[in-house]
């Protein structure tokens, strides 16, 4: 089996990284001896990254994909005696053409007020289409499509997928509103990513999981994407984070865990928290109370420190997810309806607040009301993530039906 994976990567953001490893792992345990061809935006940090044999990281960096590669694939098509030297010159074309499937992995795709990624969302799925490859756009969020451009790009591109699996409910209905008989009800294929204890090792080795110790740790992941939207507004993200964090260590007495979930070894601000998490941790009145590991750590790593917090407050969507995976009471502090989906599916949506509302008094009292009914919302966790995790693997069953050329059932609806 052949496979291509775009829109995700194991550097940056590592929440993408764990939809990666995770199908990796599933798929290799399913199909052994796959060729999984990695279409990543980050090559070279994602070969230094990569430690999968079955895994090639190919060159699918923005102007090279939105260039040669949709350029490439073109030709292919209307040129057929010269795919060979396409495929030579531009040799992600020729893995995308081999491959049985096209994984698209972009977590967040054709949203109202996301324009500019656009042009990204369609570079992503357009040389498949152009060469004949059918497109599995794994779990994500979709829509809403009520912006001219958004809607008519989706009308045009997603019909024309092989199968789309939606990411919770409200996405559903959003595919629905554009009438798609193409489109499964899942969950996010990050449910599904595994910890071994070689991680666990792995992540004591780089962090002292002492502080960890009493048990009453703090989570919290900060988000850039949250930064830039506030800094647009006038607002100053990164004070409101320290007083959120202040009250936690100062007013509270409890030790805060700083999470950076999207890292790069630069200072660029895309897909990259921890510029803020350093600018937060300067200014929290107690920093020897604040652990921030400054650096990168991967998604399982990552995982297992989450885990070992009482409680979290997450505005990264895949640290929420890493939150919930391991049980842990969690706030959202969100930007848009991919994480209350997300937290529906687990009963526990009241949980998820716009974080452009919430000032600190408003967080002071949510805060509380989550602490004092952590026992309880941690086992309403424990008993709704099986049923999460066995709908996020459904979607492998969909990733088989196409390589192999068979009918996806579809279906409406998403996990309760």
């Amino acid at each position: 089996m052949k496979v291509a994976i775009i829109g995700s990567a194991l550097s940056g953001n590592k929440g993408a990284a764990a939809m990666l490893e995770s199908a990796v792992h599933h798929l290799s345990e399913r199909h052994p001896g796959v060729e999984i061809s990695h279409l990543s935006m980050y090559p070279r940090s994602d070969a230094e990254l990569n430690t999968h044999e079955s895994v090639t990281v190919m060159d699918a960096s923005p102007l090279r994909l939105g260039v040669l590669i949709n350029g490439g694939a073109l030709a292919w098509r209307v040129l057929p005696f010269a795919r060979e030297s396409i495929a030579s010159g531009v040799p992600e074309v020729g893995a995308i053409a081999d491959a049985d499937v096209l994984l698209d992995q972009g977590g967040i795709t054709f949203v109202d007020g996301r324009t500019k990624f656009l042009i990204y969302n369609v570079a992503s799925v357009l040389p498949a289409l152009f060469v004949g490859t059918p497109v599995v756009k794994c779990a994500q969020a979709l829509g809403p499509f009520k912006s001219l451009a958004n809607r008519t790009l989706a009308k045009a591109i997603l019909p024309r997928m092989a199968s789309i699996v939606s990411r919770g409910a409200v996405t559903q209905a959003h595919l629905d509103t554009l009438g798609l008989t193409n489109t499964v009800a899942g969950a996010d294929l990050a449910f599904t990513l595994d910890v071994t204890e070689a991680d666990a090792a792995s992540a004591e080795a780089k962090v002292d999981t002492s502080f960890f110790a009493g048990g009453d740790v703090v989570g919290i992941s900060p988000s850039q994407v949250l930064r830039a939207a506030a800094e647009g507004r006038g607002e100053d993200h990164v004070q409101q984070i320290v007083d959120q964090i202040d009250h936690i260590t100062e007013e509270l007495g409890r030790p805060v865990y700083l999470v950076a979930h999207s890292t790069r070894p630069n200072e660029k601000t895309h897909n990259n928290d921890l510029p803020v998490c350093r600018l937060i941790h300067e200014r929290v009145a107690s920093p020897d109370r604040v652990l921030f590991p400054d650096g990168e750590l991967s998604s399982q790593e990552l995982r297992s420190l989450i885990g070992r917090c009482d409680v979290f407050v997450a505005s990264r969507f895949h640290a929420m997810v890493s939150s919930l995976a391991t049980g842990i009471p969690t706030l959202v502090l969100g930007w848009s309806h991919k994480y209350r989906e997300v937290l529906d599916m687990f009963g526990l949506a009241s949980w998820a607040l716009p974080a452009d509302d919430v000032d600190l008094a408003t967080f002071v009292l949510r805060f509380a009301e989550l602490d004092a009914q952590k026992g309880a919302v941690r086992a309403q966790l424990a008993e709704r993530f099986p049923a999460v995790r066995a709908k996020a693997m459904e979607q492998l069953d969909v990733i088989d039906a196409v390589a192999h050329q068979q009918p996806a059932s579809t279906s409406s609806s998403t996990a309760s």
